[in-house]
């Protein structure tokens, strides 16, 4: 038998390199994803949140190590885009029937944009498909359980726990299981449907900020609703501690303002699909980001906006609501629900930082813990946009106040480098559209987002209510990182008292001022707000103004102290109730 021609070889091999190094990748992924369950065992939170940082940092490692391998492997011919084109054929006809062959390919295209440089898209030696959604593909069934009811919800929540796969002792498996079917049945009762048939539970247990999830969905007839039971390690055993039924929970749990779960998922296409049943108007690119498929999210995010831009026309691109940043230039397509974030070249006088503290701070956000209250931002480089898509407006500010970020090239302006964000609406502007018990209730979880934020250890630096916004399910967070900070490296001090009582009542400082220094009681006069919603602000959260208050959590953090944001509201949580029949 003749062997293959060098060329050939060269393809096979090269395939085969970049195959084996996604696999190899992938096996470390799940490595760490596994270290969950012992996280959780030892109420390890602080654990849990270290893997997913370590878990997050290994693709570009992974990427790093294989160009490496590559070089060595294709020497001269490393940049034959003829070559890289027989090569990506290879990679596909090898990915034929691959239940995942969509993160086989993004790592692909991360390999061949890292070493070519690419601008845009190279569709000679990249993997696109702007057409269609890969998972529509995807027909096979996720591993799960199924129970049927039979008449006794709390029987057969007794079964669920038992087959469980923490590996650990519940403090009570009765009595959870009489509370879990006393608020699932309510659930159903109160959404008028048929009486509860079965429960369908993916085997996977999702893990995250010490907390275990047994993710799935309960049928009352023709009708299904969300059901995932939320576990708590304690020390006397595992306790259930909370029931979602809704899909507003349900979407706030999968949400772009937490971390990334940890689950030790065999594949990850089949569970989108499953997660796309409980929640339909989730975008495909925050599932597999929450799943810490983060390459694979920015490639579904990328892929949807652009298919979207390629079929509205002559929409333009235009400046996103709200008042215009000190650091950021923001655009966005009114038509799609997302925001283009890039640094300024020069900021405000008032901004006593420059590029680097700012993209250090974004890396910060992705370090740490989110508590649902810090928006995720993908970083993108390279993106181009058509220069007919922008107004002339957005363009003509774009090219003056960014020129460090963007460049023409063409009938194209490529974006060298950005963050891309949900687009929610700025709590300045939703508080003078909204209701008064809209607005009402915002200023509330303003409050409770501000508490949230430095119970994790963020102080956010600026509290204007400009720099926050509202998401769909009404939730108020954080998304402009300009001035944020952790709380170790804040001072928080009492206004020292004035010589002359004309000072306190002058806008210019008496009193020496230290970076870092905070001043909780001086927030009332500057967040902004009118005085009604600062009556409503101060009703609920008169403490958020108090030295003391602040002084006393940076202890607790100092300790180590890991203090808890649950992802749920207190209503979720599981009432002691009566046996149920």
């Amino acid at each position: 038998m003749t062997s293959p021609p060098r060329h050939q070889r060269l393809i096979d091999d090269v395939a085969g390199c970049i195959i084996a190094a996604f696999e190899d990748y992938n096996a470390s992924f799940a490595d760490i994803s596994r270290r969950a369950r012992r996280r959780f065992q030892r109420q390890d939170r602080r654990g849990m949140q270290q893997d997913v940082v370590k878990r997050y940092g290994l693709y570009d490692r992974s990427i790093a190590d294989t160009i490496a391998r590559l070089e060595g492997l294709m020497q001269e011919r490393l940049f034959s885009k003829g070559l890289w084109r027989d090569i990506r054929q290879r990679v596909s006809e090898r990915l034929v029937g691959e239940l995942d062959a969509e993160l086989y390919k993004t790592y692909f295209n991360t390999l061949s944009r890292r070493l070519f440089q690419t601008r845009g898209v190279n569709k000679q030696i990249e993997f696109v498909a702007l057409d269609i959604e890969p998972t529509d593909r995807i027909t096979h069934p996720v591993a799960r359980h199924c129970y049927t009811v039979s008449g006794n919800a709390s029987r057969c929540f007794r079964r669920i726990l038992d087959d469980c796969a923490i590996d650990t002792d519940f403090a009570d498996p009765v009595a959870d299981s009489e509370r879990l079917a006393s608020a699932l049945l309510k659930a159903v009762e109160q959404g008028g449907h048929e009486p509860l048939s079965a429960i369908e539970l993916l085997e996977t247990v999702f893990y995250r900020d010490g907390r275990a999830y047994l993710v799935g969905r309960a049928f009352a007839g023709s009708f299904c609703l969300p059901c995932v039971v939320v576990l708590q390690q304690t020390s006397e055993g595992v306790r259930a501690e909370a029931l979602l039924t809704t899909r507003q929970q349900l979407s706030i749990l999968f949400g772009f303002t937490y971390s990334y779960f940890l689950a030790d998922l065999p594949t990850v296409g089949d569970t989108v699909v499953f997660l796309r049943t409980l929640l339909p108007d989730k975008p495909l690119d925050e599932l597999y980001t929450v799943l810490g498929r983060a390459k694979q999210g920015k490639t579904e995010r990328y892929r949807a906006f652009f298919r979207h831009l390629s079929a509205s026309g002559d929409e333009r691109l235009v400046a996103a609501d709200g008042q215009r940043g000190l650091v950021m230039q923001v655009f966005t397509l009114p038509s799609w629900p997302l925001v283009f974030k890039l640094i300024r070249d020069r900021f405000a006088p008032s901004k006593a930082f420059g590029r680097s503290q700012v993209l250090a701070r974004y890396r910060l956000v992705f370090r740490h813990d989110r508590v649902g209250r810090l928006i995720d931002a993908q970083e993108f480089r390279d993106l181009r946009f058509p220069l007919s898509r922008f107004s002339p407006d957005m363009l003509a500010e774009l090219e003056r106040d960014c020129a460090k970020s963007v460049e023409r090239d063409g009938n194209s302006l490529v974006i060298r480098h950005c963050y891309v964000e949900r687009r929610i609406r700025p709590l300045d502007l939703y508080l003078a559209e909204a209701t008064p018990e809209q607005a009402e209730r915002a200023v509330i979880d303003y409050g409770q987002s501000v508490r949230d934020l430095a119970r994790s250890g963020i102080f956010p630096g600026d509290l204007l209510p400009k720099n926050f916004g509202v998401t769909r399910s009404g939730r108020v967070i954080f998304y402009d990182f300009d001035e944020l900070r952790l709380m170790s490296d804040c001072r928080f001090r009492r206004l020292p008292p004035a010589h002359d009582d004309l000072l306190e009542l002058s806008d210019e400082t008496w009193f020496n001022v230290a970076d870092g220094d905070v001043f909780p009681e001086q927030f009332p006069r500057f967040m902004g707000l009118s005085a009604r919603h600062l009556a409503i602000f101060e009703a609920h959260h008169a403490d958020l103004f108090d030295t003391s208050w602040w002084q006393d959590l940076q202890a607790q953090l100092a300790e180590h102290t890991v203090l808890d944001v649950p992802p749920f509201s207190h209503s979720a949580r599981l009432e002691r109730v009566k046996p149920v029949s």
